[in-house]
């Protein structure tokens, strides 16, 4: 799958794609939100879940820039070209 045909799709079309055809690979505890990292095609993808509020409230395509990579690196080997 493209990720503009992912961007473009509900939240609830994005559980389901990922729950059913994606790659759980581990999770982070960051600020409120247990983020489950899903690979899908070459792709990972970050489900951020609410526990106070119970449901998940937002996907994102994994953002390799972002100061959340070095909980996934302390934890996973990443590509080289990953690591910041």
């Amino acid at each position: 799958m493209q990720k503009d045909s992912f961007v473009n799709l509900t939240l609830n079309e994005k559980v389901l794609l990922l729950y059913k055809e994606a790659t759980f690979i581990m999770s982070i505890r960051y600020y409120g939100y247990k983020v489950n990292l899903f690979l899908l095609d070459k792709c990972y993808f970050e489900i951020f879940y609410n526990h106070k509020r119970d449901c998940i409230e937002r996907i994102e395509i994994l953002d390799t820039a972002h100061t959340r990579m070095k909980f996934y690196s302390d934890q996973i080997k990443l590509p080289q070209d990953w690591v910041q």
